[in-house]
């Protein structure tokens, strides 16, 4: 059981804020190094094709941006160590210059048709791309890509949990639509030929 993400989280002000809101504080069992990754979260996160990663910035701001790619380009490189190759954008920066400060992001992974949510928290190494070709190759998701490569986010994990699916609303991709539905159009012609034969 993951117990870090909690340790960290629920500081003094929250466990006020429980009890001025509960009566109580949320008793903790102790949490002791880092959160260990298991089989259920490296596969979920390899299925992901988006996540919202958080940052602050220098004057205390929180800053959250969407990262995309294609399926699995966020890659699991060890039991407590995720990558992904960053592409050029909108070249505001902010997430950058925000982890040049402080290293600390926290992550939201979202399967919104299997209403699930994963939350980790971590540290994080960002390198130029151009100074490390090689891992660029390694990170960067489809070779069409690899020219798109800016940086290079190396995010070690030190801490998971998985969130209720209440209020998630069910929401589905073109091509998860598309799979959906494919058995009805099928049907659908079927009955359309049948219609032709019988008229």
């Amino acid at each position: 059981m993951a117990l870090n993400y909690l340790a960290t989280a629920i500081t003094p002000a929250v466990r006020a804020a429980q009890v001025h809101y509960y009566g109580s504080a949320r008793q903790l069992p102790a949490a002791s190094g880092k959160d260990l990754l298991t089989a259920e979260e490296i596969d979920f996160i390899k299925e992901r094709d988006s996540f919202y990663m958080a940052t602050v910035t220098e004057d205390a701001w929180p800053y959250v941006q969407h990262r995309g790619g294609p399926p699995g380009f966020i890659k699991v490189l060890g039991p407590n160590q995720l990558g992904f190759a960053d592409f050029g954008g909108n070249r505001q920066m902010i997430s950058t210059g925000n982890l040049a400060v402080s290293d600390r992001v926290s992550l939201f992974f979202m399967d919104y048709p299997r209403r699930e949510r994963l939350k980790l928290l971590g540290h994080v190494r960002v390198l130029d791309a151009r100074e490390h070709p090689q891992l660029s190759d390694q990170l960067s998701p489809t070779s069409s890509l690899r020219g798109n490569v800016e940086r290079l986010f190396f995010i070690d994990v030190i801490a998971f949990d998985w969130n209720c699916p209440k209020y998630i609303t069910p929401r589905f991709t073109e091509a998860e639509v598309e799979a959906a539905v494919a058995p009805l159009k099928q049907r659908i012609a079927e009955l359309e030929a049948q219609t032709k034969r019988m008229g």
